[in-house]
């Protein structure tokens, strides 16, 4: 069986590509006749579809990449099988993501989130996302490198680092952080907060809701550093590594690729009980969820001619969809400060993350996983005689 990879290849350091990067080197290690290429179109991608001629092309992406990953096969006689993530809510093609032979997801919630906006989800399967541990692995503190990537943060020897990593970091919970972050420094004052976001307008958006929080809540500005831009791949276990805490009580999380990297890197994860991280995290073993506190939920939502509709309009739903959580402030406070002032928990806990992320996700097997769902679900059309 030949399985064409769409994702955005030559690989990027975003989630995205990374994910669809692991299932190709995976699938290739493990001897399966695979190709790799960018999802939208190309020359490239019509001589792969025409002439290499795949009988499955795996996409990776959510619903609203149908166009490439799905409907573009399927004009090349190709069979495709999306690797949906989260993306809100579901709002066209509902038709053709219900007729598929196979579709993964990276969790659970995402699986239920497309059977709650009407998706019959009969054939779909939870796929996670896996990680290299020749990669993505725990570095020793000693490590200088680790110790200099502390000092250039300002780091004190004596001092416990919280991490939180995203695309913009109050949708990875840095707000709820925060807010919890003022409580604990009442009585415990040798922590560092940092916040890694990308360059982009979100990200900007969000950061003066954080600097009017931080304002607010009356924290010391010197004890929060916010970090921008993006960063090759194989420099995340050097950040990772030199955080004491990896924290993110996700807003909207449909997997949380860092947080089980930073597991693989030996460190405790802070999370919610919500959304993807309730299928990687084991609460009081790998780390700690937060309940949820607060959901947002939303009565109408605007959907637009990028979603393939002939134009611009609003729908209103028959019952209102929860858009985002937030995660409970008393809890964190709570897991936060019981892992800032427990030196041997942070310990026995990160071991307890490298092993269980170890023994489940290590993209070889999810590989694996893949190949097998694929090859019991999926009859390759027979060439005409």
């Amino acid at each position: 069986m030949r399985i064409a990879i769409l994702y955005a290849y030559p690989p990027e350091p975003d989630g995205l590509s990374i994910q669809g990067h692991l299932l190709y080197r995976g699938l290739k290690e493990i001897g399966a006749d695979v190709m790799p290429c960018h999802y939208r179109p190309s020359f490239q991608k019509q001589w792969i579809l025409s002439a290499y001629k795949p009988d499955v092309a795996i996409g990776i992406g959510c619903w609203t990449y149908a166009p490439d990953i799905i409907f573009s096969p399927q004009q090349n006689g190709v069979i495709p099988v999306p690797w949906f993530v989260a993306n809100g809510w579901v709002a066209n093609y509902h038709k053709a993501l219900s007729e598929l032979p196979l579709v993964f997801t990276t969790s659970q919630w995402v699986k239920d989130a497309y059977k709650r906006d009407g998706v019959d989800v009969t054939n779909y399967e939870v796929l996670p996302i896996g990680f290299d541990p020749n990669e993505i692995k725990p570095i020793p503190r000693e490590d200088p490198r680790v110790q200099r990537l502390r000092e250039m943060l300002d780091v004190k020897p004596h001092e416990k680092m919280i991490l939180t990593v995203g695309g913009d970091v109050t949708s990875k919970g840095a707000q709820e952080m925060l807010r919890a972050l003022a409580e604990i420094d009442k009585d415990f004052k040798d922590w560092k907060y940092v916040c890694k976001a990308s360059d982009s307008e979100s990200a900007e958006d969000h950061r003066q809701e954080e600097d009017a929080l931080i304002e607010k809540l009356g924290l010391d500005r010197g004890k929060i550093i916010f970090l921008n831009g993006m960063y090759s791949h194989d420099f995340m276990p050097y950040l990772l590594s030199a955080c004491d805490i990896y924290a993110a009580p996700s807003r909207l999380e449909g997997f949380g690729m860092i947080q089980l990297e930073a597991m693989a890197c030996g460190r405790p994860v802070i999370s919610i009980n919500a959304g993807g991280p309730v299928d990687t995290i084991i609460h009081n073993k790998t780390g700690f969820l937060a309940e949820v506190g607060e959901t947002i939920k939303l009565h109408d939502e605007w959907a637009y001619e990028s979603m393939g509709f002939a134009a611009d309009h609003k729908i209103v739903f028959d019952e209102p969809k929860i858009f985002a959580y937030r995660a409970s402030i008393s809890d964190l406070v709570k897991y936060t400060k019981m892992l800032l002032t427990d030196d041997k928990l942070r310990e026995e806990m990160g071991k307890n993350g490298y092993e269980h992320a170890m023994a489940n996700f290590q993209y070889t097997d999810i590989a694996k996983k893949a190949l097998k769902m694929i090859e019991e679900k999926i009859t390759p059309p027979q060439p005409s005689s």
